[in-house]
């Protein structure tokens, strides 16, 4: 997980490059073969969306460069998923600060 997300800032793609990424958690699967990656952004669901597609463009160098930075053998293939837990989070600190300040003036 670490190693794809220091990968992440030297693919090329501009719907990668210029979003503030993160990645949530991946799960790979018992024999090794398949690994989804949950990638989750500041931006709106588009922005999200968007970066997936370009991170799934640029899965194959992602695989290797991951390939050899881990000195594997058999690199799982990566499926990207778009994950809101991000804005999702932000949203419900926000609500939270409202509801604080009305309170406070009540």
């Amino acid at each position: 997980m670490r190693e794809l997300a220091a990968l992440l800032r030297t693919v090329k793609d501009p719907r990668v490059g210029g979003q503030m990424l993160s990645i949530v958690r991946v799960e790979v699967t018992n024999d090794l073969s398949y690994a989804t990656v949950y990638v989750s952004s500041m931006g709106d669901k588009a922005d999200t969306a968007g970066a997936v597609k370009g991170l799934r463009a640029a899965a194959g160098y992602l695989r290797r460069e991951l390939g050899h930075a881990l000195d594997l053998r058999h690199v799982p293939e990566l499926r990207f998923v778009p994950d809101d837990s991000i804005a999702y989070s932000a949203e419900l600190a926000r609500k939270f600060n409202e509801w604080h300040k009305e309170r406070d003036e009540a």
